[in-house]
């Protein structure tokens, strides 16, 4: 039997699909295609037979082809000689710049000492700027998280401040303290009143700024009453306020401590406006920051403190400046396992709502999937999970609690003479008065929900800068910067030579009494300086005699 050929009918359904189908698809090509525009130019139509002056009409018209043709290929050698220009100087400043690498190592060294200095973010910048803070303030205000009061306390800096003499006051300033349960903070206000005068704070976490207006915009629902609420500010201004007339003068109060202990929030309440930049990451304040409170008082805002590598993992998790984004992922598993190792685990069972769980990636693992914190394949995603949790203990979202040391020590550093001078010229009645009102009117969470912690004890930080020397020869430094820079830019010129080097002598004297007067030289160098510039001197009387001789008077010159 022979096959029969397909048959090529189709179902109406069909055939009116694939007409709509192509439809679309033209309507498609022509939409896409009125957007670039036409797609073939205009043929030239050319110079029609019958038409006069033909000839002469395309001979001009192959001239000016010609012409184009002569002007692009001038404009590609002009871009050429450009090219090969750029090349020529790029290697000139090559060849001087390795040539001073090799010379100048030392030189090299102490400008990356300079650069580190110069760098705000630098370990070394936020010492300087702390040290600059306590030197020039008159009160010192110990910020301290009411979370765990004793692991944000710095022994070094409260030695600093005590032994440094001139009348300096440490007042400590309880911050946080709607996160604690109200018999957990009496019984820190009762321990630590006994070494240093304590004030009990709550600052305003939202505050209007100054600088920009009220937008009309519709935003999200805040709870105000509580981010907008601070208490103790009445406390503490009355506090300084009498301690400023007892001076009979104008007093500078420098706000010192940890990261995210609330440094900045506080000046903000006091002010009343948002003055200083404040963040859930830490490290925000970088350099000394003066806000008048009023006319008696001047608060210093200050960076942070630095954590010594020394201190346990838990106080360098929750204390040190950690830039969670650039940190290792190691480093910071590690401070979860530490904070959780301090913690009772039923209640943060009970506080995250999960089940229960063996070790702390599975701790991460469970949280993230309740969070819905997931990559790709509904895999937890531990690492984001783990600087959240991070950022949550830091802030002023987890309520915990640490209990107060049992027997009352006094660290080395601090005597009962010690302690009856920082309490002088305070009124402790009124101050008792304040703080147990600011208690009273006080929301704090119940000792059920929030999480017992156990506190690493005091944390040692770093406040003692480098060399001052160091310090100090850095604009001597930056000045020859410019003046290498300067140099670099008259060999590249195209003066005379003999120019050239009478103004690179005059600008070596010129350099070397600038630097004479900043670094104050011995009797040699003195000496040195003055022989060079008296040589220069001679120098250019002898070149004016020159010139004066070039004239002879006895020829008569028309």
């Amino acid at each position: 039997a022979e096959l029969r050929k397909a048959s090529k009918r189709l179902t109406c359904h069909k055939r009116y699909k694939i007409q709509k189908k192509i439809r679309e698809h033209h309507r498609k090509v022509r939409k896409e295609a009125k957007k670039r525009g036409r797609k073939k130019p205009k043929k030239d139509p050319g110079v029609p037979s019958a038409a006069p002056f033909k000839e002469q009409l395309l001979r001009e018209a192959e001239q000016r082809k010609q012409r184009l043709e002569e002007l692009k290929q001038k404009q590609k050698l002009n871009r050429q000689k450009e090219h090969e220009k750029k090349r020529k100087l790029e290697a000139k400043k090559n060849a001087k710049i390795k040539e001073k690498a090799e010379g100048k190592e030392s030189s090299g060294k102490s400008k990356a000492k300079a650069n580190k200095w110069l760098d705000k973010n630098s370990k070394e910048s936020f010492c300087r700027e702390l040290r600059k803070v306590i030197e020039a303030s008159d009160v010192v205000l110990e910020v301290l998280d009411a979370r765990d009061p004793m692991g944000c306390r710095c022994p070094q800096l409260e030695e600093a401040v005590t032994c440094s003499g001139g009348g300096k006051k440490l007042v400590l300033v309880l911050n946080k303290i709607d996160l604690v349960p109200k018999e957990n903070l009496e019984k820190w206000l009762n321990y630590l009143k006994k070494e240093f005068p304590t004030v009990a704070f709550k600052s305003a976490t939202l505050m209007k700024d100054k600088t920009l207006e009220q937008s009309t915009k519709r935003r999200a629902r805040v709870d105000v009453s509580r981010t907008s609420e601070r208490l103790g500010t009445k406390c503490l201004l009355k506090l300084l306020q009498e301690y400023g007339k007892t001076q009979n003068k104008v007093i500078q109060v420098g706000v010192v401590g940890f990261p995210n202990v609330g440094k900045s929030s506080i000046i903000n309440s006091l002010k009343g406006v948002r003055a200083c930049n404040v963040g859930l990451t830490r490290g925000v304040t970088k350099s000394m920051q003066i806000v008048h409170i009023d006319k008696q008082t001047k608060m210093l805002d200050s960076p942070s403190i630095i954590a010594d590598p020394s201190n346990s993992v838990l106080a360098l998790a929750l204390r040190s400046i950690i830039d969670t984004e650039e940190s290792d992922f190691a480093d910071l598993l590690e401070g979860i396992c530490a904070i959780l190792s301090h913690c009772n685990k039923q209640q943060v069972i009970m506080r995250y709502s999960i089940p229960d769980f063996e070790n702390t990636e599975e701790f991460l693992a469970l949280l993230a999937q309740k969070r819905g914190m997931l990559k790709k394949g509904g895999v937890p995603d531990i690492e984001n999970i783990t600087k959240v949790l991070l950022c949550d203990w830091t802030g002023a979202k987890i309520s915990y609690y640490s209990q107060p040391p049992e027997s009352q020590t006094l660290p080395p550093y601090l005597t009962e003479d010690k302690i009856a001078e920082m309490q002088e010229c305070f009124n402790f009645k009124n101050l008792e008065e304040e703080n147990t009102t600011t208690v009273q009117a006080l929301k704090c969470p119940s000792p059920a929900n929030s999480i017992i912690f156990q506190s690493a004890g005091m944390a040692n930080g770093t406040i003692v800068v480098e060399d001052a020397s160091e310090w100090e020869n850095l604009e001597t430094s930056k000045e020859e910067e410019e003046e290498e820079e300067e140099e670099g830019d008259f060999t590249e010129s195209d003066d005379d030579p003999d120019n050239l080097k009478e103004e690179m002598d005059v600008q070596e004297v010129t350099r070397k009494t600038k630097l004479g007067k900043q670094t104050s030289p011995t009797n040699s160098e003195k000496q040195i300086a003055e022989s060079e510039h008296s040589d220069s001197l001679l120098l250019n009387l002898d070149k004016t005699a020159d010139e004066d001789d070039a004239y002879d008077f006895n020829t008569d010159y028309i």
